[in-house]
């Protein structure tokens, strides 16, 4: 099959033909529809995130077809589509996931950094870990839903009690997340880099109360802001712009460093905090919900093999959206 593989060393992806993995008890076989390219994967081939399987097939925003089942497999079947997203393993024992929190789980395995994704015609994956999808919708459209999509609504669940949301960094994540957010009534206020009129005129058409660059205040204060944008500096802004008691959570898995700031910036119960990975619950309960609000995804669609040149073009703000490979 083939694959765009990253060997390390160098964050160029190199167009290979390696075996189609067989899947073992456990695991199906997916043949690749789609599959999202997502920050998260420019972190691991910039070597932001440390020590990913090499060689390795990134990519962990993926939709496809079920190829094979594993003998045991209950609950899914040939030719069904399914999505994999980045958390591709959990232990199951450990405290974290008997409490429910398998996103912290202390065994995890992960889509597209330490085992192979979807930037390949072919991947296996943990079936504990496939989500059915819509057979109706293109696949290309539900592809950023498989992180950008759930990673948002992670954050907003995060966020608390909100009426008056602060995005910034208006990107993949950001469109999906605010398309959400509106469907429940809460007012959205969008943050973007100094003088990216683009993406405002972007975040303006999907709804929004404002939006402006991330070093100006918004025209009220906030009940709580995400941040997408892998940009430390941005936490003490947010905080000057949420209100007594609001939240700051910072969506990423990698940031810069958070410059220092006075502590009255935080007082009176602001608090700051992160999201990490996902849980199967949240898939549950975010794919009927995205379907309810009618999320729309902006993609752009590039064939697998100008991987590189997707992965570029999100490296340099080059997008409104989502990049996603076809294979």
């Amino acid at each position: 099959m083939r694959a765009m593989v990253f060997a390390g060393g160098s964050p160029t992806l190199e167009l290979r033909d390696i075996p189609i993995p067989r899947p073992d008890r456990s695991e199906v076989l997916v043949r690749v529809e789609a599959c999202g390219v997502c920050r998260t994967d420019l972190h691991v081939v910039d070597g932001d995130l440390a020590q990913p399987r090499l060689p390795l097939v990134p990519g962990h925003e993926i939709v496809g077809r079920v190829e094979a089942v594993g003998e045991g497999v209950a609950g899914l079947e040939r030719g069904q589509r399914v999505g994999v997203p980045w958390l591709g393993h959990t232990c199951g024992i450990c405290d974290f996931c008997r409490a429910g929190r398998e996103n912290l789980c202390d065994e995890p395995a992960f889509t597209g950094y330490t085992r192979d994704g979807g930037y390949a015609e072919y991947c296996v994956a943990d079936a504990r870990f496939a989500f059915p999808l819509p057979e109706a919708a293109e696949a290309t459209s539900l592809a950023p839903l498989l992180c950008a999509g759930l990673i948002g609504y992670r954050s907003l669940k995060l966020a608390g009690e909100v009426r008056h949301l602060g995005i910034y960094g208006f990107g993949a994540a950001a469109h999906i997340l605010c398309q959400v957010a509106r469907h429940a009534g809460i007012a959205v206020y969008a943050f973007t880099r100094e003088g990216d009129e683009a993406a405002q005129a972007f975040a303006r058409r999907l709804g929004v109360e404002w939006a402006g660059a991330s070093t100006e205040m918004p025209p009220r204060r906030l009940d709580a802001a995400i941040i997408f944008a892998p940009v430390g500096a941005l936490v003490p802004i947010a905080l000057k712009a949420v209100r007594k008691g609001g939240r700051v959570v910072c969506g990423g898995i990698h940031m810069s460093d958070i410059p220092g700031f006075p502590y009255a910036d935080l007082w009176q119960e602001r608090s700051i905090l992160s999201v990490a990975n996902l849980t199967r619950a949240d898939g549950e309960e975010f794919f009927p919900l995205a379907a309810a609000a009618g999320v729309r995804t902006e993609t752009v669609p590039y064939p697998l093999e100008r991987a590189n040149e997707a992965l570029d073009d999100l490296r340099e703000g080059r997008l409104q959206g989502a990049a996603v490979l076809t294979p």
